[in-house]
């Protein structure tokens, strides 16, 4: 059974125009606003970066993966070993990259025979057991107790400034690595698996191949963030590293800007976490419950997310006749 992502038209092109203001407003809150702010910011280009990720597997190839949690605990885990073991914080960061990228590609080779909610449930059974694993294998994880890593030398505003950054550079990079996926064969490929494996094989599509490259992809910038948070935060534990809640909150950040749309989940990162923030502060006791009914009503309401119903560009077209107007 095909997820309900393969029914969504993909439109292109719509995101460079508030993308690029964007970011560079993002690159700019640490220099103008205090730590708290640049904490809300290294949030949503965490969240953009993990939604782009799960994009390539669930949007454009509408496999409905639920395995997010698995790669950041994964690149948590093995960044913050590798730092307590002496290595540089940066090296430890690449060094887990590759650690989540090959375990994804044999993972992939393996869970990617299933599909539709078989997939979705495999996926989800992956994090669990990876979460298992971290809390009893004590001797190299810390178990239950969690792994202690490095604070970052000058103070919490420089550190923030530079855990903002880090993050900031990884969503800049998943964008690219979106707007090529767009362009590329390989992301032909997919768009031609989504829609229909088996004449997509028929077409000369490796449709294997292509599938296993997308699940690396969606889990090559979950390890890196993985990494970048553990060190940020100074402590890992099996519960936060593998939490069932985050893999569930970046699919409906990409479904919310647009799954498969080029760069909807990075639109759908910053919505979900201002929603998320505006309602905790205000709302703390039904926050959750609050929440939960604006995703329902944006699936169905927006079942193309923001992008994919072209909101914006009604709305830049409306920009556009206002200021014929006034011309």
């Amino acid at each position: 059974m095909k997820s309900s992502v393969s029914t969504i038209q993909r439109p292109r092109g719509q995101g460079l125009v508030w993308f690029v203001p964007l970011a560079v407003a993002l690159a700019l809150v640490p220099i103008f606003f205090n730590n708290y702010y640049a904490q809300q910011a290294t949030f949503v280009c965490m969240y953009a970066a993990l939604a782009l990720s799960w994009n390539v597997i669930g949007g454009f190839t509408g496999y409905p993966s639920f395995s997010t949690a698995a790669f950041v605990g994964l690149g948590a885990y093995a960044g913050a070993i590798l730092q307590n073991a002496g290595m540089p914080m940066v090296l430890a960061w690449v060094a887990a990259t590759a650690v989540t990228a090959l375990f994804a590609a044999v993972l992939g080779y393996a869970i990617l025979r299933m599909k539709g909610h078989y997939f979705a449930i495999g996926s989800i059974a992956i994090v669990e057991s990876m979460r298992l694993l971290a809390s009893s294998w004590s001797s190299l994880t810390g178990g239950g107790e969690g792994l202690n890593l490095p604070i970052y030398p000058g103070g919490p505003d420089h550190a923030g400034r530079v855990f903002f950054y880090a993050m900031f550079v990884v969503m800049i990079v998943a964008a690219v690595m979106s707007i090529w996926l767009d362009r590329s064969r390989l992301g032909f490929g997919l768009r031609c698996v989504q829609q229909n494996e088996d004449a997509a094989d028929m077409v000369g599509v490796n449709v294997n191949a292509s599938k296993i490259s997308a699940f690396v992809l969606s889990a090559l910038f979950c390890g890196t963030t993985g990494a970048i948070s553990a060190s940020w935060v100074s402590y890992i534990s099996p519960p936060d590293a593998f939490s069932i809640l985050m893999t569930l909150k970046v699919p409906v950040m990409a479904l919310l800007g647009g799954a498969g749309t080029v760069l909807g989940p990075v639109l759908g990162a910053l919505v979900f976490v201002l929603v998320e923030q505006t309602l905790m502060s205000r709302f703390l006791d039904y926050s959750q419950a609050m929440l939960g009914l604006i995703i329902v009503f944006l699936i169905f309401f927006l079942p193309g997310g923001l992008l994919g119903a072209g909101v914006f560009a009604r709305i830049s077209a409306r920009i556009a006749r206002l200021r014929g107007v006034q011309a």
